[in-house]
């Protein structure tokens, strides 16, 4: 049976340049896809754009231009970040896409035959940044601006469509009930019960009549399709949902046994946790295996965000210290569900930590001791005759393994780059242990040669365990070693698989860096 894995970023919105925010939601959701391909699995990954909306309408006016043209130009650095990146996603949606319109006129108009949608009057406030209405929980009382994003709250009076949210609560909270890992991480699920479910659901307002720029509605072309229902379903029209092709919906949604991934940040729980959900069960189609729920990247104003106007923008440090170091950062610096601090002295300091001290240091010695002990080549291991601590290192190896597997099936991508970081660290203290130039000085062959393979065993174990983050690296490490093909390790390996693979010519992977010149260089990149 063909094991299949569906994973989405949520698509963004293309008022401004994307941040490091967004980098790391994408940078999550290419991990996993990565990974999930090295266990044999047919992947889908989907990212976009959200391209319609007041917002949009407004800064397309601001700089006079149609809002296709302002979208057009916007998406067009969205794509050249996540090639920068090395993010290999199967396919951008944008919501302006003909498929998608024309898919979402058809998800409104079944809604609207089986009486899930109704005509109505909405009355209240709006949050023109967060394209949303807002309940009161959601609004700073002292100066009226939205809790979320700090903007200014408009209140907001017009005929809408709504969707039935009140038809669907109780199937809702009896899948939360039956699925306790659907919502990740759980408090998640306590704040939708908490704070929107038990309150009491508002009908949702799925249409606008006061701008143009939309979808419009078949039955009633004055109105134009809100931006939620627009954007969720982005994660079925780009399967090919209700349309002639749709070779991918069939499997990668209508296959009950395909993993299925909503990858979302926090301030956006509430519409893929209980919106999303129910237009599923309104279209009585399956939902996903998990809704993963990210934090947010904060710094000394707290979250980022475009309309603060304190984002990072991940291309300066792409650009100055490549995509490797940027991917490695943000997930082995972030639990995912966390909110979690950036600040330049961190970025800096984990990438001469991990990658100079530990990973690059091993590498370094590993590669000049075969070069000068054993002729450029990788020795064989005699595993009749090991010493203590060379058979604690097989077993660390194999265990390894096991335990970045595990973490990954969970999506926890530190804790799973942790465990291999602790091989790593072995691998290093190794070399202090056995001393390898003591034991070529003592003519103690057959033992140095049983470490020299054991420290080239564990860099191509965690390299390949690491490619899926460390895409380039990685592969510049297994040829290194000789090895020109990354393959998945398996508990069961053969360590002598190695034996006599020529060394290739010593390449610094990652320079040390000075931090104090770098914190220079950063700060005035940021100004």
């Amino acid at each position: 049976m063909t094991k299949r894995f569906y994973i989405t970023t949520p698509i963004y919105y293309p008022s401004a340049q994307l941040h490091l925010g967004h980098a790391y939601t994408t940078v999550i959701a290419d991990v996993l896809a990565r990974y999930k391909k090295t266990q044999s699995y047919e992947v889908f990954f989907l990212t976009g754009s959200d391209e319609h909306g007041q917002k949009i309408a407004k800064k397309a006016n601001e700089n006079k231009q149609t809002p296709q043209k302002f979208v057009d130009n916007i998406v067009v650095s969205f794509k050249n970040l996540w090639a920068k990146l090395n993010i290999d996603y199967d396919k951008f949606i944008r919501t302006t896409d003909k498929n998608h319109i024309t898919t979402v006129q058809k998800i409104f108009s079944k809604l609207l035959k089986q009486d899930d949608i109704y005509l109505g009057k909405y009355e209240g406030l709006y949050c023109v940044s967060c394209e949303e209405f807002l309940t009161d929980n959601q609004i700073n009382k002292t100066n009226n601006t939205c809790k979320t994003c700090q903007g200014s709250v408009n209140s907001l009076s017009e005929p809408s469509y709504f969707l039935k949210l009140g038809k669907y609560t109780k199937q809702l909270l009896d899948y939360y009930n039956k699925h306790p890992l659907f919502l990740w991480p759980l408090n998640r699920k306590t704040e939708m019960i908490n704070n929107f479910i038990t309150p009491g659901l508002e009908e949702l307002s799925i249409t606008r009549t006061s701008f143009d720029w939309g979808i419009p509605v078949l039955e009633d072309p004055k109105y134009v399709v809100y931006v939620w229902i627009d954007a969720l379903s982005n994660y079925l029209t780009a399967l090919g949902y209700l349309q002639e092709n749709d070779i991918n919906f069939k499997k990668f949604w209508l296959d009950g046994n395909c993993e299925i991934v909503n990858l979302v940040g926090k301030e956006i729980s509430r519409f893929h946790m209980i919106y999303w959900p129910i237009l599923l069960m309104a279209l009585k189609l399956r939902q996903p295996n998990r809704i993963l729920a990210h934090g947010w990247i904060i710094n000394e104003e707290g979250k980022m965000s475009k309309s603060k106007g304190n984002v990072i923008d991940p291309l300066i440090l792409v650009n100055r210290y490549g995509a490797d170091s940027l991917r490695f950062f943000l997930m082995k610096e972030i639990t995912i569900g966390h909110d979690a601090k950036y600040s330049h002295q961190l970025f800096l300091n984990c990438y001469n930590s991990y990658l100079v001290n530990d990973l690059g240091n091993l590498l370094s010695r590993t590669v000049t001791m075969i070069s000068k002990y054993c002729d450029g080549k990788i020795p064989k291991i005699n595993l009749n005759k090991l010493q203590p601590e060379a058979t604690a290192i097989i077993k660390n190896i194999k265990s390894t393994i096991i335990d970045f597997n595990i973490e990954m099936g969970e999506y926890q991508i530190n804790e799973a780059i942790n465990i291999v970081f602790r091989l790593i660290t072995a691998g290093n203290k190794l070399i202090d242990l056995s001393k390898p130039w003591d034991l070529y000085n003592n003519n103690k062959i057959m033992e140095l040669h049983n470490v020299l393979n054991l420290l080239a065993n564990i860099l191509i174990t965690s390299s390949a365990l690491l490619s899926p983050i460390l895409v380039s690296s990685s592969l510049k490490i297994h040829q290194q070693l000789g090895v020109f093909k990354i393959t998945t390790p398996v508990v069961t390996i053969n360590l002598n698989e190695i034996f006599n693979r020529t060394i290739n010519k010593k390449e610094l992977l990652f320079p040390r860096l000075n931090i104090e010149d770098e914190l220079i260089f950063l700060n005035n990149a940021f100004k």
